[in-house]
């Protein structure tokens, strides 16, 4: 029996001492191509637009609350419940917490396994005809040691995988509100457009009674007054129709909050200051930014250590097992050391021939790890590119903008010359028409750039990852327990 426990003792610290190897390639992020400096520029902030400047990671309170860079106090209440209330948000929050439960169920793949299976049987023999009980107690234990650092890679995926999952988590946060804010910018555009044709209603109706009184003194005709109705029916109809895009904007606005769209009214606006200047920073500052390379990296991560998983199944692999109890037919004397039974042994198990089965999951393993490898880079390639185009459009719609600005006054001076003339006898009510038509389209243009530059300002902060560092995403050490 001594020797058994000697031999035992020994296999166990061997088991011990081989722990420390680990076959497989060791993690090192792939390089992704990252340029010096961005092509695009932001335009320069003026009084009209403050630059953009991120929380410090110190302020806990503000830290990631991009949007109240707008100051708009129900911009910030509608986006304060995303995270609270939007099902999406909560589908992401729950992925997070299976992957911080499967990377303890990991975890425990390293330690031993012990069962109790107690149990009183009644029995009879058909030769005796007599009838017994039998008490038992028996408990078992099994550990396999972790030789090949297979185990250990597989916490390792885990803890990687948990991390990718809380990235996924702070992306889905971002394109949420995002979108929110996106939305509620073009929704007050909605606004804006629906005041300007409001106004230009009223207008066409003064300009319809002034037809209607130069006819009725013979210094106009029939057709000047069709047509300036006409004029007027189509702005009332133009007016009517722009209802449907903010009544949806609204409904989608209460869908990303977690509300039903009858349980949400955004109230109208019709002023809207120019976006804030926002600096991009860095492009090697993007690769820590962004959630969404975080989630990549992290993936890539968990795929390197499948293969070396799948190479330690080349090696074989030790089984320790003990087992004992007590046993006896008589309740009074269940419960004493001569009833004791016991059994230890070890268990080396290798695969002799198995067809290529672990060689073609060593290749299936690289395959995936080359497919996250590219993955990783694609999104490092397109998060580039979302910055450059925001960039871009950022700085041509504010050029556009003050183009627009510059016809808007153009177009209303020859508004106001064509109505002297008109009233004058000078020129026909088609001249008027025509100058009201390009006028109207040149102030609905110009809101419609602001707003478009609006929804560039939230999606080059998205782009920029809002705020957002990867030095918040959970260490190993509070995602393993006991560490």
């Amino acid at each position: 029996m001594r020797a058994r426990l000697i031999t035992l003792y020994w296999l166990m610290c061997l088991s011990l001492l081989s722990s420390a190897c680990m076959v497989g390639p060791k993690y090192q992020r792939a390089a992704a191509p990252v340029p010096v400096a961005y092509k695009e520029t932001p335009p320069p902030s003026s009084p009209e637009t403050p630059a953009w400047k991120p929380a410090q990671p110190s302020d806990a309170a503000n830290r990631g609350k991009w949007w109240e860079v707008y100051n708009d106090p129900e911009l910030n209440a509608l986006e304060e419940q995303v995270s609270i209330s939007n099902q999406n948000v909560l589908a992401a929050e729950a992925q997070l917490r299976a992957a911080r439960a499967a990377v303890r169920i990991a975890r425990s793949n390293l330690f031993p396994t012990a069962t109790v299976s107690p149990s009183i049987i009644n029995s009879r023999s058909s030769a005796s005809a007599t009838t017994g009980t039998f008490y038992d107690l028996p408990g078992a234990m099994s550990y396999e040691p972790d030789l090949w650092g297979s185990i250990r890679r597989s916490v390792t995926a885990s803890i990687a995988t948990a991390q990718a999952s809380a990235a996924q988590l702070a992306n889905a946060r971002l394109v949420y509100q995002a979108e929110l804010a996106s939305d509620y910018f073009q929704l007050h555009g909605t606004d804006r457009v629906q005041d300007l044709r409001a106004r230009t209603v009223k207008s066409y109706q003064e300009y319809l009674q002034l037809t209607q009184d130069r006819l009725k003194s013979g210094v106009a005709s029939g057709g000047d007054v069709a047509q300036a109705q006409t004029q007027l029916k189509t702005a009332q109809a133009e007016l009517i129709d722009e209802g449907v895009a903010r009544a949806q904007l609204e409904h989608a606005i209460a869908i990303l909050i977690g509300k039903a769209p009858a349980a949400l009214s955004v109230s109208p606006r019709t002023t809207q200051s120019p976006p804030p200047a926002i600096p991009a920073g860095l492009p090697s500052n993007l690769l820590e930014r962004r959630p969404d390379i975080a989630t990549a990296e992290r993936q890539m991560a968990a795929a390197n250590e499948q293969i070396g998983i799948a190479k330690a199944a080349f090696f074989p692999t030790l089984l320790l097992t003990a087992s004992g109890g007590l046993e006896s037919s008589r309740f009074l004397r269940w419960i004493n050391w001569p009833s004791r039974f016991w059994s230890a042994g070890p268990e080396l198990t290798e695969v002799v021939f198995d067809a290529g089965r672990r060689h073609a999951q060593v290749a299936q393993a690289q395959a995936v790890y080359d497919a996250t490898v590219a993955d990783y880079r694609q999104t490092v390639l397109t998060g580039f590119q979302q910055v450059e185009d925001n960039l871009a459009a950022l700085r041509v719609l504010a050029e556009e903008a003050q183009a627009e600005d510059e016809a808007v006054r153009a177009a209303e001076d020859s508004l106001t010359i064509a109505t002297y003339q008109y009233k004058a006898g000078t020129t026909s009510y088609l001249q008027v028409i025509t100058s009201q038509t390009i006028a109207l389209q040149d102030e609905v243009s110009a809101v419609n750039i602001l707003t478009r530059r609006m929804v560039a300002s939230v999606s080059l902060i998205e782009a920029l990852g809002g705020g957002w560092d990867a030095s918040t995403l959970p260490t190993a050490k509070s995602l393993v327990p006991g560490k």
